[in-house]
């Protein structure tokens, strides 16, 4: 286990937080759900058919298990749906019906404060969990997109963080142009200080190093650099920077004279989705790093994607890194 992960661990314990897990049909969910009951992490509401979950071989003890066919608050949050949903065109059976779905509910939970957070995903597509999150959460206040980012924990690394890096967009944006790109750049600047409590120093990474290279794949980050920038004058950011640049000293003194991040980046950002994804895939299976996330950023409350591949432990983390953003928004 990371050092991160423990530290998550540890400011989790220290004000529970309520998180909601939709898919409590998952083996995965609920193993991980023992382990947070058991280490007092945060308090749980599973949802699913009650009587598979109270006979399976886990100990849920202390968790609340909902039934969204019978729930108390089915009528409630299909009328608060309906609200918040018609000027769209929604009537009142459909919202009704969407109460059949658990994300939907689960959603639901949050918006009426039953719960501070939801993890899902283990068993459902990105775009089924995050839908529901913005049409009914929304984006949070002056925040203009959401998008995503990976916590990696690098063994044996001295670079970044002793080894710990947040990698951003690597699961939701796809092509950002350079506006978006600098709002991802600063939006991680924030996660990683929330998260890490310490300075973020930021490197919009491209396949040139200030100028080495022009065209137009350079320019956007170029500008997107000089955006974030004026969106965030006290941030210590820099770009364009390619990887060596922005992680090693010695190639960011010789590539970068002068540049407050080179060579010291502990946020990447990456120009695109493509670059993100398989930048992540490859330090965590050549590196052999933990990656936690998909973890998302800019929703009102905290939701947050798992990778359909996730393991029980990789679902303990996300938990815990979402009851640490929940106790973030209950602070601001």
């Amino acid at each position: 286990m990371s050092a991160f992960l423990d530290s998550m661990l540890v400011r989790a314990k220290g004000d529970l937080q309520t998180i909601v897990l939709p898919e409590g049909d998952d083996e995965r969910t609920l193993q991980a759900a023992e382990r947070i009951l058991a280490e007092g992490v945060a308090n749980l509401v599973i949802l699913g058919d009650a009587a598979a979950i109270e006979a399976s071989p886990y100990a849920l003890d202390g968790a609340r298990i909902v039934d969204v066919r019978t729930a108390a608050e089915r009528a409630e949050f299909a009328a608060a749906l309906y609200e918040l949903r018609r000027h769209k065109g929604l009537t009142p059976e459909q919202a009704e019906a969407l109460m059949d779905d658990v994300l939907y509910f689960g959603v639901m939970m949050v918006k009426q404060g039953l719960a501070d957070g939801m993890v899902a995903g283990a068993c459902h597509a990105t775009g089924d969990v995050l839908r529901p999150s913005l049409q009914i959460l929304k984006t949070a206040p002056g925040v203009k997109l959401v998008s995503s980012f990976f916590v990696m924990c690098v063994p044996d690394c001295d670079l970044g963080a002793n080894g710990t890096f947040l990698f951003s967009d690597c699961g939701l944006e796809v092509q950002p142009d350079s506006e978006r790109l600098a709002h991802i750049a600063v939006n991680s600047a924030k996660s990683w200080e929330t998260l890490m409590g310490e300075e973020a120093r930021v490197a919009l990474l491209s396949h040139s190093t200030h100028g080495s290279a022009k065209n137009a794949d350079a320019a956007k980050v170029v500008e997107a650099t000089e955006i974030a920038r004026e969106l965030a004058p006290d941030l210590a950011l820099d770009g364009e920077l390619q990887l060596d640049a922005a992680i090693i000293g010695s190639v960011g003194a010789s590539k970068a004279p002068g540049s407050p991040v080179a060579g010291r980046a502990n946020v990447l950002v990456f120009p695109d989705l493509d670059a993100g994804n398989i930048g992540y895939k490859l330090v965590q299976r050549l590196a052999r790093a933990e990656a936690y996330g998909p973890v998302t950023q800019g929703i009102a409350a905290p939701v947050n994607d798992l990778s359909r591949g996730c393991s029980a432990d990789d679902i303990v983390g996300v938990i815990a890194i979402t009851c640490v953003q929940a106790q973030a928004k209950a602070i601001e």
